[in-house]
């Protein structure tokens, strides 16, 4: 923590030193810092903030852009004025890693940690901002014993959310001694809430309310094609807009249809360029998000790689983006400056039905109009359907040419079209958010989560007891904790036949419990819905086939959700080598059709997937309407070793990018901790370690903005990370077959002679000797005696990287580079080296030299 007063505006430096714990003295501290900032609080700012400093828990229900951020503020500063820790919760890491770097910015990056399940940094900081998933699984795991005295859980209206209510209710019946702050703009009724917590934690709940907006809203529907409403939105000055769709695919679409049209002059483009600066588009939707933000426009959603997230926030927050076509992602609470929102529908696709808007969604996103200290108001315009507007023109058309008498064709409503009008956007206007209903649902990882929770580590017993106690305070009604109740014991029951879980006696007492297998690994986990058929699979799968790896790969992939983009883009590919195939061979065009009828995206090992999950389904009644997906993109880009860039430009998956990358953090997240230790072989750990290398290379970008934070004005030595958040050395094979991956990095960069990447693969403390340039010299000897380095399956083989321990902790490594004559007299020569503190990270191998 900071000590002293000085002159800056930082937080912070509002600290003495010593602890402060008397209220009223960090009411003022905080509020004379607020004042000195030019802000003058609002009433329900004061309010929530008293309220909070004597001790209270506060639900703050307020619009957005009344202040909810401050309030959050001020209880992190009165957690740091007593030495104690916090947190601060959201649903997307996208707004995470906003209020992350926010946060860094009052309290200092040394004072500020993140973890989202992707990224880790400064955990052991005294301000947390992480997924509300995370501080579920802390608060699973250590109870009443976890260090939170103080959480903020922002978009607290996602307690009602379907598939991540549980998460967001987990910590309010899990941690007693912890004071809340919960925080939605759309919350609706919260009094059944408010008394479930107060019953829980002995503290009172103070609501706090408003209606009051700093910037009012004007609401209007219209009937003009899309193009026209934008144009007439920025001839009246009424950007910056957001484009709100509800598909990415119509997102990217508008998007790239607007650079047709002036939406910026020139002076604002040559200030996105400058606000771009060296900004590196090294992946193939690159170039298009380059062009599209020196048009002006913008681009938001998960499709895209976080690094272009962040980009494209950063640049409208300067004021320099006229328009932003995205989905829904900026509803929820990423501080983007926006003047109008633009609602192209009202209805939208829920994951099982396409059905209008709720209440709570609608003002979710129309709240993000209207920027304070910009704008005296907000507008939120609504789209009518196409067809609507196409059949309205087709009329407007023929009354002005009735001498024809030509009949009206109107468009009908696409397939499965759910519709709305003015009425829709009238209810949708002035009705209040929808009560907020309890969503706890039991599943495998919870019973697993409770049972590795330390009371249950400590006793046993404690573990289950563990998982009834979390029924038994939900707030769902008795009914429902029932038939919980019932779920659970099914669910435990066949944890119980996998040997997940086994029975133990005390030795002593001679008392009953349960635990997880003692095999398994420390982090053991069942996230996923079909995790248990992942194990029972693996089960029956020939140990001694040569495809043992690959083969349990495709069943981890047919458990996760289906990327549908990326299988039809696969699907798009076989067909069109099917199609080129058969017209060479002058296959007639009905044979050609029923062959193409046949054809879908690749579903390695589909037979052995379906036939044990039917045997498994039988057994296990829970399993109920959940399915089993046979696909194989992880597969297809292992088995062929693509390079992401190859992979994305050959399946012409550009826009959906982020997809890909999420998909395979999942992959390896399965990989690594639902499939027991005991299942791993050598090239199971080597699969792994492929797949995360390539995530971290294709985006790291918010280790590195952290980095410029903690130091802004110098280059971050390359020793200087934050705290190691796991021992690299304690799992010898999985180290072993990361740097084998990280080195076959290197090798295929060689065989494309691509060497401006060879730097990205090495450990920050060669970069500076092992340029491109300089790696181009090395291999000029190479060169010389033979024609190319060669990267095909024999290059992958793992026998031709050498690894050996010098002492504790240190590694030599020799990685032999087949060549066309192969000679194998060349090699990469370096040292891993894990003696010192380091950013787990990073690239771990050291290069010392290229030759024989």
């Amino acid at each position: 923590m900071a000590q002293g007063t000085t002159s800056s505006g930082r937080l912070i430096d509002r600290l003495t030193a010593g602890e402060v714990v008397d209220p009223a003295q960090m009411l003022d501290l905080f509020l004379s810092w607020v004042h000195e900032q030019g802000l003058s609080p609002y009433p329900a700012q004061e309010e929530a903030l008293l309220e909070l400093m004597t001790g209270r828990h506060v639900i703050l229900s307020t619009p957005t852009g009344s202040g909810k951020s401050l309030v959050a503020l001020g209880l992190h500063f009165k957690a740091m004025c007593e030495s104690r820790r916090s947190f601060y919760t959201a649903p997307i890491k996208a707004l995470v890693s906003e209020k992350f770097f926010d946060l860094c910015e009052h309290f200092g990056a040394e004072n500020v940690g993140m973890l989202t399940g992707d990224a880790s940094l400064n955990w052991s900081a005294p301000i947390i901002c992480c997924t509300a998933e995370v501080l579920s699984n802390m608060s699973i795991a250590q109870g009443e014993r976890c260090d939170s005295p103080y959480v903020v859980m922002d978009e607290f209206h996602y307690y009602g959310d379907r598939d991540r209510g549980t998460a967001w209710q987990i910590p309010l019946i899990t941690l007693p001694q912890t004071r809340f702050l919960l925080m939605s703009a759309t919350l609706g009724d919260t009094r059944e809430i408010e008394k479930k917590i107060e019953a829980r934690t002995g503290i009172g709940v103070s609501r706090v309310h408003s209606e009051d907006r700093p910037v009012p809203l004007n609401f209007r529907y219209v009937e003009d094609p899309i193009h026209e409403t934008v144009e007439d939105l920025l001839a009246d000055e009424e950007a910056p807009i957001y484009i709100v769709h509800f598909t990415q695919r119509e997102a990217t679409e508008l998007a790239q249809a607007l650079t047709s049209a002036k939406v910026i002059n020139r002076k604002r483009r040559e200030a996105i360029r400058e606000a771009i600066g060296d900004f590196r588009f090294d992946t193939p939707f690159g170039r298009d998000m380059r062009r599209l933000l020196l048009h002006g426009i913008g681009l938001h959603h998960a499709g895209l790689l976080p690094k272009y997230r962040l980009l494209c926030e950063r640049i409208a927050q300067q004021g320099l983006l006229a328009v932003i076509c995205g989905t829904d992602t900026l509803g929820v609470g990423v501080n983007v400056p926006i003047r109008t929102v633009l609602f192209t529908k009202l209805s939208k696709f829920d994951g099982k039905k396409v059905s209008l808007l709720r209440v709570r969604d609608f003002k979710q996103i129309a709240g993000r109009a209207g920027r304070k200290g910009f704008d005296d108001r907000g507008s939120v315009v609504v789209q009518a359907p196409e067809h609507v507007i196409e059949n309205k023109k087709a009329e407007q058309r023929a009354r002005t040419q009735a001498h024809r008498r030509k009949k009206i064709k109107k468009r009908a409503p696409p397939k499965g079209f759910v519709g709305w009008g003015k009425d829709t956007f009238n209810r949708l206007v002035h009705s209040p958010p929808e009560t907020l209903r309890s969503r706890f649902v039991i599943g495998h990882g919870l019973i697993v989560a409770c049972l590795q929770s330390e009371v249950g580590r400590g006793d046993a017993g404690r573990g289950y007891r563990a998982l009834a106690d979390l029924i038994d305070l939900c707030h769902e009604s008795a009914e429902r904790k029932r038939r919980l109740r019932r779920a659970a014991a099914a669910l435990f029951r066949s944890l119980l036949r996998a040997d997940i879980v086994e029975l133990v006696r005390d030795g002593e007492t001679g008392r009953a419990g349960v635990r997880i297998a003692q095999e398994l690994q420390e982090d053991f986990s069942l996230h996923q819905s079909l995790s248990l058929y992942l194990v029972d699979a693996a089960n029956a799968l020939d140990r001694n086939s040569p495809d043992y790896a690959l083969d349990l790969l495709s069943v981890t992939e047919a458990i996760l959700d289906d990327p549908r983009p990326i299988l039809y883009a696969q699907e798009r590919k076989m067909k069109g080598e099917l199609i080129a195939r058969l017209k060479a061979e002058r296959v007639p065009y009905e044979e050609r059709m029923e062959k193409l009828e046949q054809i879908s995206w690749p579903k390695p090992g589909e037979d052995f997937i379906r036939e044990t999950f039917a045997l498994f389904a039988s057994s296990h009644p829970w399993v109920g309407n959940s399915d089993i997906h046979p696909k194989g993109v992880a597969r297809e880009i292992y088995e062929t070793y693509s390079d992401w860039g190859d992979y994305v430009k050959r399946m012409e998956i550009a826009r959906v990018e982020g997809l890909l990358l999420r998909y395979l953090g999942q992959v390896h997240d399965t990989l690594i901790r639902t499939i027991p230790s005991s299942f791993r072989t050598e090239e199971m750990e080597d699969i792994a370690a492929f797949f995360r290398s390539m995530v971290l290379r294709v985006d790291s970008s918010l280790v590195q903005a952290w980095e410029d934070m903690i130091r802004p004005e110098e280059e971050v030595p390359a020793d200087t990370h934050s705290p190691r958040e796991y021992d690299l050395a304690l799992d010898a094979r999985a180290l072993r077959a990361r740097i084998r991956s990280e080195l076959q990095s290197i090798v295929r960069s060689l065989a494309a002679e691509r060497y401006a990447e060879i730097p990205d693969f090495l450990h920050p403390s060669s970069r500076e000797s092992w340029t491109p340039e300089s790696v181009e010299v090395a291999m000029q000897s190479f060169y010389q005696a033979y024609e190319t380095v060669l990267y095909d399956p024999r290059a992958r083989q793992a026998h031709l990287c050498v690894i050996t321990e010098m002492e504790p902790r240190l590694w030599r490594v020799r990685q032999v580079l087949l060549d066309d004559a192969d000679d194998r007299l060349f090699a990469l020569d370096g040292q891993v080296d894990l003696r010192t503190e380091m950013n787990p990270a990073e690239p771990l191998f050291r290069l010392s030299g290229i030759g024989e």
